[in-house]
């Protein structure tokens, strides 16, 4: 089964790899990027369209991990306060049989 997966894995990266080219190949059209405050030199569209894919990619990857790690941090102060109350929990129930006896 796991070849199975491997061989799905290489088919699906040798279409992406072939989509790529073909997607550069037919924007070969130059461009230059005029930002308000700069203007980018030119470069082929299919370029310009990557990056744009590419950056954006990892803006979306470093937001997850900044609100994985805010969530991680969050769970262990409930993990701490949850373990302070189990204690206090179970010195209570001890003090209350103590009691009784």
């Amino acid at each position: 089964m796991r070849w199975l997966k491997t061989l799905l894995v290489g088919v699906l990266c040798i279409v992406v790899v072939f989509i790529g080219m073909q997607f550069t190949f037919h924007n070969t059209d130059k461009v230059a990027i005029d930002l308000v405050f700069m203007q980018l030199p030119e470069m082929s569209l299919s370029l310009w369209l990557i990056a744009a894919f590419g950056m954006g990619g990892l803006l979306g990857v470093a937001l997850s991990v900044g609100t994985v790690v805010l969530l991680r941090t969050r769970l262990g102060s409930v993990r701490r306060r949850m373990t302070t109350a189990q204690k206090e929990l179970d010195q209570l129930r001890t003090a209350a049989l103590k009691d009784a006896a």
